[in-house]
């Protein structure tokens, strides 16, 4: 007997964890994808990035290292080779994680082409190769991620800005470059470009990660400032001119001036075109799909995963979604719990939470107890003398019962799955202060932290339990 028949549109994280896992249950699914295979995230997001992101931590360490009797000179940088570079090994991993996985997936068939609903049960595949196929799926998956978003500023849009698609492919490094944005693609672009050479002003129109309590955006804007970019906070971006090789960006308190703009002020779900109306698939005001944690739309059949929902947009979320919506496409009956999710943020010092900050556990009725740990009194900060940053502990009063963990540190992106393992285990401060943890790790800082909370580290020796 065969099974159920699924289509799945779009071909990112949450599309292949869908087709992959409906076909481990025994559907046949056809995947649709109008653009390049892979998403965002191998080709023009979280892979690039990276790259950029360590070749500019290297380049950093040589101007900047913090060691005695070590030179320290500007580093030699040859930008074409670079990007030569990031873009073979995006290459190579497009190749073996996409196309290399669905030529091993017998059950799902590949359509270059772009899909739309002409009603609520068909879908109507315009091919690349000029043909029509009209497709009438058991169940549909819709994950066709999001673009970067342009923000209602005059004149912006007749200029050549950047987003971030195109400054990861640039061979330039720009003498001057404006950041419009404090997302974290912002802050983490802002910080490899001036790494790499270039006079990096950020404009936030916040404070930086005004979501986070204030002294996480400050501690990260006081490490932006020691490495010579500049931060300006509460910025109105009133206008942008393009002219004679230069940007004008017109703020509330004066000009900035620029030979490159960065725009990363957020991302647009990709749902325009799909005919979601026909459909009658229900969206947001900015077009993103509604689901519930079943990853349902409003039409039973209907699925939505990924960063065209407005899950939040993190490429493992959208792995997970798309694996319980595959799940649910053939029967099954799977949940997306985000009630622990950890996030990073890969700037240096990295920015990392998970769990309820003090202010949010307040605003839900929460007592709580809080402890800081700043980095001096962490081993391993010193040893590499990098004490800027801090770790936090967010606890039930009474009980101790960890309920959140805010980390501004480096390597805190490596703390934070601890972090949220201990939050999922329920555990207390207690019990994770009784802890082994190898001495000189970033990860030690946790139990130090937890520690806080009935004794003062600063009166301990080294490794002391």
């Amino acid at each position: 007997m065969s099974g159920p028949t699924v289509a799945v549109i779009g071909s990112g994280a949450a599309a292949f964890a869908a087709a992959i896992r409906a076909s481990e249950r025994g559907a046949r699914v056809v995947m649709i994808e109008r653009g390049t295979l892979g998403g965002t995230c191998v080709n023009v997001g979280c892979v690039p990035s990276k790259i950029l992101l360590r070749a500019a931590e290297v380049a950093h360490l040589q101007a900047a290292h913090p060691f005695a009797g070590l030179g320290r000179y500007a580093p030699a940088l040859d930008r074409r080779a670079l990007a030569g570079q990031m873009a073979a090994r995006v290459e190579a991993l497009r190749e073996a994680k996409y196309e290399a996985v669905l030529a091993s997936l017998p059950g799902v068939t590949f359509l270059q082409g772009e899909a739309r609903f002409e009603d609520a049960h068909i879908l109507r595949v315009a091919r690349a190769d000029g043909g029509v196929d009209r497709l009438r799926p058991d169940a549909v998956l819709v994950a066709t991620g999001a673009r970067p978003a342009l923000p209602p500023v005059a004149g912006l849009a007749e200029t050549p800005y950047w987003t971030s698609t195109e400054a990861l492919a640039s061979e330039e490094t720009p003498p001057r470059l404006a950041v419009l944005g404090s997302s974290a693609v912002a802050l983490e672009l802002a910080q490899a470009f001036a790494r790499l050479g270039s006079r990096v002003t950020v404009l936030a129109r916040g404070r930086l990660l005004s979501r986070e309590a204030e002294d996480v955006g400050a501690a990260l804007a006081e490490a932006f400032r020691a490495e010579g970019i500049e931060v300006r906070t509460g910025a109105r971006i009133e206008a942008v001119a393009w002219d004679d090789g230069r940007f004008r960006i017109v703020a509330g308190d004066g000009v900035v001036e620029a030979e490159r703009l960065l725009v990363a002020t957020g991302r647009r779900p990709n749902t325009d075109g799909l005919g979601l109306e026909e459909a009658g698939v229900a969206v947001e005001a900015n077009g993103a799909i509604r689901v519930d944690e079943r990853l349902r739309t409003t039409r039973p059949h209907v699925f939505a995963a990924g960063d065209c929902t407005p899950l939040p947009q993190l490429v493992y979320v959208a792995a997970a979604a798309g694996s319980r919506a595959g799940e649910n496409m053939t029967g099954g009956d799977a949940v997306l719990d985000l009630s622990v999710l950890p996030w990073v943020i890969f700037t240096e010092p990295q920015v990392a939470a998970v769990g309820l900050d003090q202010a949010a556990a307040e605003r839900r009725g929460i007592a709580v107890e809080v402890r800081t740990l700043p980095l001096a009194e962490v081993p391993r900060a010193l040893a590499n003398f990098e004490t800027h940053g801090f770790v936090r502990i967010v606890a039930e009063a009474g009980s101790l019962r960890i309920l959140g963990v805010q980390a501004v540190a480096p390597h805190a992106g490596e703390l934070i799955e601890a972090a949220a393992l201990a939050i999922r285990a329920g555990m207390t401060v207690d019990a994770l202060a009784g802890e082994l943890f190898p001495y000189l790790t970033w990860t030690e800082a946790l139990k130090l932290c937890a520690q806080t909370f009935r004794r003062d580290v600063a009166k301990l020796s080294c490794c002391a339990a």
